[in-house]
C-alpha cells in the first residue's frame, strides 16, 4: 500500500496536489499553521491512495513524498 507523508512546513498552501489527486483525499489542514504562516495540506484517507503520484510530481515545493 502506497504512504504519502507531507514535509508541512515546505507547503506554502498552492492547492495544486489537491487539484491533481485522482481520488480528492488531500484537503487543507486550517487547524494548524505552519512555519512559513500557510495552512498546510494532509491526506484524508490513506487507504484510498492509488499512489500515482500526482500530488508529488505537481507540488513545486517537493513537499510530498510517496512511498510505493
Amino acid at each position: 500500500m502506497p504512504k504519502v507523508s507531507f514535509r508541512e512546513d515546505r507547503c506554502k498552501g498552492c492547492k495544486l496536489c489537491i487539484e491533481f489527486c485522482p481520488k480528492h483525499i488531500i484537503k487543507v489542514d486550517k487547524s494548524k499553521i505552519n512555519k512559513k504562516g500557510f495552512y498546510a495540506v494532509c491526506i484524508t484517507n490513506q487507504d484510498e491512495c492509488t499512489g500515482c503520484s500526482f500530488c508529488a510530481i505537481m507540488c513545486p515545493d517537493v513537499a510530498i513524498e510517496v512511498e510505493k
